[in-house]
């Protein structure tokens, strides 16, 4: 798995990917904190950064399926995972390997957005008036929320070797995951009876819920279980390929 793991990461670095992935997010979310009037966060009159944990996740539907649509896709198309299955390594270790790398580049573009935090804080009154608390459950929710992403699009990557398509798939199943319980949950059929049980099915619920700053085990055993289920669905989809 760890030669699977510096095998992405070299493949993502030596490249403009990673650097063009990071730059895109950060260059959306200082627009969108900082420049647009809809956003800034400098419109608020109290230190928080909860703009950049609302606009987050939308930027990431579609960063992450961009950056995973590679991974399996790409093996495909050139014929190396014919190379890779001949190796003494299992699919686990592939998957794995290509999960984590995807996950770590996802963590360095959350990095620089700690200077945010930072400065919010400094901007409050009296400095340091900001709620640390809800802010790091934020950033543990958006963490958990772009791993259970990259599984999705790792997994979307593993079903095809056109990288366009598995794109577009990826996008697909993360908004239905994210968005989707929620919009049923309107459904007439839903409201008033189990419209709360359906939220509870979607990303969202979960995400907003260890927002606030509490970790619940029900929100971290949820994310856990819907990131291990795409990885195991896309070692699944990655034997039957090789068979």
């Amino acid at each position: 798995m760890v030669s699977i793991f510096w095998k992405e990461i070299n493949g993502i670095f030596s490249s403009l990917i990673g650097y063009m992935v990071i730059g895109l997010f950060l260059l959306l979310m200082g627009l969108m904190l900082w420049v647009f009037p809809d956003y800034s966060i400098l419109k608020y009159n109290y230190a928080s950064l909860q703009q950049l944990f609302d606009i987050a996740p939308v930027i990431f539907l579609f960063l992450i399926p961009a950056l995973s649509m590679r991974t399996f896709a790409e093996e495909s198309q050139t014929g190396t995972i014919e190379l890779l299955a001949t190796k003494p390594i299992t699919d686990w270790a592939i998957v794995l390997g290509k999960f984590f790398a995807g996950l770590l580049l996802v963590a360095f573009s959350l990095l620089p957005t700690l200077l945010y935090y930072y400065t919010i804080s400094s901007l409050g009154s009296p400095p340091g008036n900001i709620d640390s608390g809800a802010v790091a459950g934020s950033y543990i929710g958006l963490f958990l929320l772009a791993a259970v992403f990259v599984a999705i699009g790792n997994f979307a990557s593993s079903l095809t070797d056109n990288q366009i398509v598995s794109f577009v798939l990826a996008v697909l199943l993360c908004f239905i995951f994210y968005w989707g319980f929620s919009f049923i949950s309107n459904l007439p059929i839903f409201v008033g009876t189990s419209d709360t049980l359906v939220q509870k099915l979607g990303i969202e619920f979960h995400y907003h819920s260890i927002s606030r700053g509490l970790i619940d085990t029900r929100d971290m055993i949820y994310f856990f279980s819907i990131i291990g289920l795409f990885i195991y669905l896309t070692q699944v989809s990655l034997d039957k390929r090789k068979w």
